[in-house]
């Protein structure tokens, strides 16, 4: 305490940090990379264990044997809706009835900003249905969900088999005291978004749906199945949902535990667990799986039907069969025991999951890293911005360009004081900045139409074209700022303004990390080396170039190519562009219908402050 009350010490502290700042924010900078990529190996990341109490044992005995009764479910199941050409509601309540279920349907109706070229919808209405299997042995005060999620796309006849099947067999249990609901919804997420917002009296979307007649307790967990054949080599776990949540740790445990148990091969990001930690090949392919993680969670979709679940605090989780050419195979009955399982341990529970991780990363199945351990990753990051904002005030506050600085840093009177920077020539790129931020924000959904009628393209193209028009359109910004800004500003104006943009990164990429640390770390990676090196002086084309490539729109681009790589499909430079228009298109309408933050994230916030730094580069 001393040493920052003291004023002589302080201002020797200051100038310390003045003189070592650029090899301190490259050694930051680096450990902060290094103690991410260390994340992966055995010292920092720990087994995983089960914290719940009520879920420590797997002593249950699975009886589940409906494995020809579901396989003949999904063919009857195939056949009715190749007949109709949409969900077979009637079917499907005539079956949950049969086996004993309280059934109930849903309609729903959602008109989309603009049309989605992906699954070719744009006015979506469909049904929802489900069955309540009562709890026998208590009130319905608690619930569990089973819900298989199916699209006009998606072949997932083979889990709603499973599921009818499950249900029938639960149905004959006594020892059930939670309802369990049997959910299938239409329209993959659209569906199951309506019928959250609908069992839980809420409207966050817009949705048009009707009110449900029937509902059961309090969701404690739900589990979402997708099957695509009637042979599964591996279950394939999806736990990042909507925004980068993530469901309590113990779930993919219990998950985990049962997949041991009963001899199924279990898979994270399609990577199967490390075998080998002593040498080289397990801690690389781990970060592979901890990378694919970080890749998926930063992008804020839900990964499956779950991920829209964790938003009304329900933890679940997504479990999809994948057939490949492994030498092991399982069938539908070695899929069901483990669901039995899993649902019984579940129904063991007194209280919501709580007692283990909700912020953690995987870079294996059987294996985490707690919050604990990977924050400091982010923290030496933007430790980066705090020494290049100390520096800028403190040549801010004595009037000395950082090209002056070096010969006075080992003078031990105080900087001469000279003419400050006036508030109001940093107004005008401020305001101009968040300008843009907002006509990227809202232009390209409300001039959709406009857009299509004077030019040869669809809705969902000029959306895209439209971002891209407006985003390109920053680059003319410092022109446009400089007529605005005073001519009495003295020539280190963009010292102010550069210490206002570090302020106000740091700011933002701080909130991020404390809510899905890994868009934060993906951003900071990016963007605090080009954040830190920029002045209008010295190589001004490579300093644009840097600027350029580490943009929100760069890092985007760079991590869909990091994407496929790492899931050993790599992209071409024209697939990499088609997959990048793809997803700015898919980003903007996730916003819009699920609530998606990523978008308004990067237009509202990351870019007005990326163009605060293009502004400080060419000022005059």
């Amino acid at each position: 305490m001393g040493l920052l009350s003291d004023p002589v010490r302080r201002r020797a502290l200051a100038r310390l940090v003045l003189r070592l700042n650029a090899p301190l924010c490259v050694l930051s900078y680096v450990a902060g990379i290094a103690w991410f990529l260390a994340l992966a190996f055995p010292p920092l990341t720990q087994r995983t264990y089960m914290s719940e109490n009520a879920m420590g044992s797997t002593m249950v005995e699975e009886h589940f044997a409906g494995g020809d009764r579901a396989r003949s479910l999904a063919r009857d199941f195939a056949a009715h809706r190749r007949k109709s050409g949409a969900l077979p509601v009637a079917w499907l309540e005539r079956t949950m009835r049969s086996v004993g279920l309280e059934v109930y349907t849903q309609s729903f109706s959602r008109k989309l900003p603009f049309p989605d070229e992906t699954h070719e919808r744009y006015m979506v209405s469909g049904i929802n249905v489900y069955g309540i299997l009562r709890a026998p042995r208590a009130a319905s005060t608690e619930s569990l969900v089973l819900t298989v999620p199916c699209g006009p796309d998606s072949t997932n006849s083979q889990a709603v088999g499973l599921m009818l099947a499950l249900a029938a067999h639960f149905r004959g249990q006594i020892y059930w005291a939670k309802d369990i609901i049997f959910l299938v919804t239409e329209h993959d997420l659209l569906g199951t978004e309506a019928w959250l917002e609908a069992y839980h009296d809420v409207n966050v979307t817009g949705m048009q749906s009707s009110p449900l007649q029937g509902r059961a307790g309090a969701i404690q967990a739900a589990v979402a199945l997708e099957l695509s054949s009637d042979v599964v080599t591996s279950l394939d776990v999806a736990v990042e949902g909507l925004n980068g949540q993530l469901p309590n740790l113990d779930l993919l445990n219990l998950f985990q535990t049962f997949c041991q148990k009963g001899g199924l091969l279990c898979t994270l990001q399609g990577k199967l667990q490390p075998q080998d930690w002593t040498s080289i090949d397990g801690p690389l392919q781990s970060v592979q799986t901890l990378l694919l993680m970080v890749l998926q969670q930063a992008s804020g979709r839900p990964h499956g039907a779950h991920g829209l679940f964790l938003r009304y605090r329900v933890e679940a989780l997504t479990l999809r069969g994948i057939n490949s050419f492994r030498q092991y195979k399982y069938d539908l009955v070695a899929v069901g025991k483990a669901l039995e399982g899993m649902f019984r341990k579940l129904n063991h529970l007194l209280e919501r999951l709580h007692q283990s991780f909700f912020f953690y990363l995987l870079p294996a199945l059987s294996r985490f890293v707690s919050i604990g351990l990977y924050m400091p990753a982010a923290g030496f990051l933007l430790l980066v911005l705090g020494l290049k904002i100390s520096s800028a005030s403190t040549l801010h506050e004595a009037g000395v360009g950082p090209e002056e600085a070096g010969g006075a840093s080992g003078s031990s009177p105080p900087y001469p004081p000279t003419q400050g920077v006036g508030l109001a020539s940093l107004v005008a790129p401020l305001l101009v900045s968040q300008a843009m931020g907002l006509a990227l924000y809202v232009l390209p959904v409300l001039g959709q139409h406009v857009a299509a009628q004077h030019f040869p393209v669809a809705e969902a193209e000029a959306v895209v074209l439209t971002l891209l028009a407006i985003y390109a359109a920053g680059l003319a910004l410092p022109h446009n700022t400089h007529r605005m800004v005073s001519t009495q500003a003295p020539d280190r104006g963009w010292m102010a303004l550069k210490l206002v943009a570090l302020i106000y990164l740091a700011l933002q990429l701080a909130c991020i990390t404390l809510t899905n640390f890994s868009l934060g770390f993906l951003l900071a990676a990016s963007m605090v080396p080009a954040a830190a090196v920029t002045k209008p002086s010295g190589p001004r084309p490579l300093y644009a170039a840097l600027l350029v490539l580490t943009s929100p729109a760069a890092s985007l681009l760079g991590s869909l190519f990091l994407w496929r790589e790492l899931q050993e499909a790599p992209l071409s430079l024209a697939e990499g562009w088609q997959l990048f228009l793809a997803a700015l298109a898919q980003g903007v309408l996730e916003h819009h219908t699920y609530g998606a933050l990523l978008f308004p994230l990067l237009a509202l916030g990351l870019y007005p402050c990326w163009l605060l730094f293009w502004n400080v580069l060419f000022w005059k």
